[in-house]
């Protein structure tokens, strides 16, 4: 079979993909076909990258290759029942990533668009059984009255495992609703995988809107501001196309986007339309990168195109005018609203300084730092301490491992990266820290509303119904309050209630062998209920020692789990399942109820009061980890490597003086293994990570004598000849960087002098070329 896509990356991540997706279906810990696992996973990403919230899967097909066929794979409603979306999948799950043509884009959306019709006008959830998977879904679409007062927008979400290169679907509509259609490709996939997000590009010229702007005056050396007037008609065009999206994911849940009509604006924008800019306070937005051009009249300045617009602030004000156009027909031409956008130009501290103009620009809104940052102080330490802290020796594991706390999303990849640039440090890394012990800020939130109530003064302001709402709305409720500076007990009991909830799902199962469709709901329900009715008794450090539960307690939850499904089938209004499980007045139910389960069979799961007060581990004993792990890994680099980085920073710029200075020195400090001082280490730390975000591929190496230090530069001589050939094989493999060709061709054209240095730099690139295909 021909390879459809040259992309090392992709292919390299295809096959990851396809490992790990049969892996876990062999293992049935999600159960079901591989396109379902495959399903499972693309959503685990979507999510975790803000591009899809609280989605499930689900499955469902019926006449396919019929004029009436449907076929759904999963789907998702959000909080405000604004947006729903459709997800199907194309699998094809072959050796290599195959194309999708657009005959096949074409019938899943018909497939999926067909199933939303019949579920809305034709009561589908009629004629399937309430045990089925999508009976759930189905009947909210048939009766919710939320939906029908909300809904704005569906998204058509093709979800594939292959490569689509063709231009998406036209918009459709289903009786009013607009329907957007989004291809989520492997490459797609891929993009997501080493990015934070994909960013939003707007071009508000071929969209036929001028947006009139002025530059901010005086020096710009973390951001350049530009103050613009945006027409109502432009906000309403892109909120219809990126819906949600468009809000700053760190920001989106903690602003409450909603989208019921704000009445004030509303009334303004249908009574009194040209006071609209006065009364407004406007919007405050980010991007990455704008293009200023000269007006249609030639008078001022426009904005022309924004990529990776992020709305911080402004986000109701948008939602609003959207809906008031869409809903009650208003006219919005002569809307006008200010926009305050800021151009990040420091990318070093983008995080943090996008999360501070928002949490400035949400002043009014009552939005703390600790909301808006992953920054905040309970968040950091815990991630120190994930770090510092290994699970107990124990006589059944050979190995002690870390649970890694993902505090930024990607920072496992990253730190695998970092650490893994051999297939031996690699594989020592996996062991270490094995992928299935890596936790998110959301789970830590899932885990703890699980466990148990919290309150804020006297009011209960999280516990399982929480949880049930979805991992954003949770992990709000969760923060606020979440106050204490948390420490290695805490993580170690954090830790517990982790290893209790992944038990229960896997004990609650998965079809066609699970206790029924409900385990989003059961699972944290039923582990409420028992540390309610245990007086939160458990012995976590036990469990966290053990590194997994009792016999007698995964009996008791199978138990309970059974028990709190059949209950909340039997109880539930309008058979409303989830709707209700969201709600407090579900866990007020529920958590008085006795299910007359023997709980003296967990006596030894309980905590025993007299063993004494648990160590916590001092801030020194930490850094001090910290400091070794940061030590093997500089001295994990091999001399010759350190030299290939120096060279890089000097040709490229991407390192200052003093972090060349560093390289040169850690050379010799590590092949002569001389003590590192902290100024030494802190700085190698960091030229690693510019290198890996930069040019990962810098600390990888298949030679031996490399790997030892050595050089084999006379084994090629560098000259303008095979310089030039090299430039002449790249204008056809494309395989060279663009700062690598440029620096090539500088010195084939002279602009730069063949000194032994710079040979060394060009031997870098003709090595690359080497291994991609180049011939001497």
């Amino acid at each position: 079979m021909s390879n459809l896509y040259e992309s090392a990356g992709i292919n390299r991540f295809y096959s990851e993909v396809s490992r790990e997706v049969r892996s876990t279906q062999l293992t049935g810990e999600n159960g079901g076909t591989l396109e379902q696992t495959f399903t499972q996973w693309a959503l685990n990403l979507l999510g975790e990258s803000g591009e899809i919230e609280n989605a499930r899967p689900s499955y469902d097909e019926k006449a396919l290759g019929t004029k009436n066929q449907h076929k759904i794979n999963g789907y998702a409603i959000s909080e405000n029942y604004e947006t729903v979306d459709l997800i199907i999948t194309l699998y094809r799950g072959y050796d290599e990533p195959q194309k999708i043509a657009r005959e096949d884009v074409d019938t899943a959306v018909k497939r999926i668009t067909n199933f939303f019709r019949k579920a809305v006008y034709k009561d589908y959830a009629g004629e399937i059984e309430e045990a089925s998977e999508i009976f759930q879904f189905a009947h909210t679409l048939s009766t919710s009255s939320d939906l029908r007062e909300n809904l704005v927008r569906i998204n058509a979400i093709i979800i594939t495992d292959g490569i689509y290169s063709g231009k998406p679907p036209a918009q459709a509509n289903i009786s009013g609703y607009p329907v957007f259609v989004r291809i989520v490709d492997l490459e797609y996939l891929y993009n997501i995988s080493v990015k934070s997000h994909i960013p939003i590009e707007i071009n508000f010229r071929e969209d036929g809107f001028e947006i009139p702007c002025v530059a901010a005056p005086g020096p710009a050396t973390e951001y350049q501001s530009y103050l613009a007037i945006v027409p109502g008609n432009a906000l309403a065009v892109i909120y219809e196309r990126f819906g949600a999206r468009l809000l700053e994911q760190n920001v989106r849940s903690f602003l409450q986007f909603s989208g019921k009509i704000n009445n004030g604006i509303r009334k303004t924008i249908m009574t009194e339309p040209q006071m609209f800019l006065a009364f407004n306070n406007g919007i405050a937005a980010t991007a990455e990168d704008v293009t200023i051009a000269a007006s249609a009249d030639g008078k001022g300045q426009v904005i022309a195109s924004v990529k990776d617009l992020q709305i911080v602030n402004g986000g109701q004000t948008t939602a609003s005018i959207y809906h008031t156009l869409k809903k009650d027909k208003a006219d919005i031409s002569g809307i006008y609203v200010q926009l305050k956008l800021s151009l990040v130009t420091n990318k070093d501290n983008l995080g943090s300084i996008v999360s501070r103009i928002a949490e400035y620009a949400n002043t009014q809104n009552k939005v703390s730092v600790s909301d808006l940052s992953s920054n905040k102080p309970f968040h950091v330490e815990l991630e120190k301490i994930s770090r510092a802290l290994f699970t107990p020796h124990h006589d059944s594991r050979s190995v002690q491992t870390r649970w890694f706390y993902e505090r930024v999303r990607g920072q496992y990849k990253n730190a695998r990266l970092k650490d893994g640039f051999t297939d031996a440090r690699a594989r020592a890394f996996d062991i270490k820290n094995p992928k299935f012990q890596v936790f998110s800020k959301e789970d830590i939130a899932k885990y703890e509303n699980a466990y148990g109530e919290k309150y804020t003064g006297r009011t209960l302001a999280a516990g399982p119904w929480t949880v049930v709402r979805g991992n954003q709305k949770n992990y709000v409720q969760f923060m606020a309050v979440a106050t204490a500076v948390p420490d290695n007990i805490f993580f170690e009991d954090l830790v517990a209630k982790a290893i209790i909830f992944r038990a229960a799902e896997k004990i609650y199962g998965t079809k066609p062998n699970a206790i029924g469709d409900m385990r989003y709901i059961t699972v944290p329900y039923a582990i409420g209920w028992l540390a309610h009715k245990t007086n939160y008794q458990l012995d976590l450090f036990k469990i966290w020692k053990e590194q997994q539960i009792s016999e007698n307690l995964s009996e008791t939850l199978y138990d309970l789990m059974s028990n709190i499904d059949s209950w909340i089938r039997v109880n539930a209004p309008g058979s409303l399942y989830g709707e209700w499980a969201k709600k407090e007045d579900c866990w007020n139910q529920l958590k008085n109820i006795d299910f007359k389960i023997d709980l003296s069979s967990l006596k030894g799961d309980f905590a025993d009061k007299r063993s004494g007060q648990r160590k916590k581990i001092s801030e020194d004993e930490a850094a001090q980890i910290l400091i070794a792990e940061d030590t093997e890994r500089l001295r994990s680099v091999p001399p010759a490597i350190w030299r290939k980085i120096d060279d890089w920073g000097k040709a490229t710029g991407n390192l200052s003086l003093q972090q060349q200075d560093h390289c040169f020195n850690l050379v010799g400090r590590i092949r002569n293994n001389k003590l590192l001082t902290d100024t030494e280490r802190l700085a190698g730390i960091r030229i690693l990570e510019i290198v890996t975000e930069r040019a990962p591929e810098i600390l990888y190496t298949d030679d031996p004598d490399e790997a030892a230090g050595k050089s084999s530069e006379e084994d090629i001589n560098v000259t303008l000849e095979l310089l030039g050939k090299v430039l002449a094989w790249d204008r056809r493999a494309k395989k060279l960087q663009g700062y690598e060709y440029q620096f090539m061709n500088d010195l084939v054209t002279e602009k730069k002098s063949l000194t032994d240095h710079n040979k060394r730099i060009a031997l870098l690139n003709i090595k690359k070329a080497i291994r991609c295909g180049f011939t001497l």
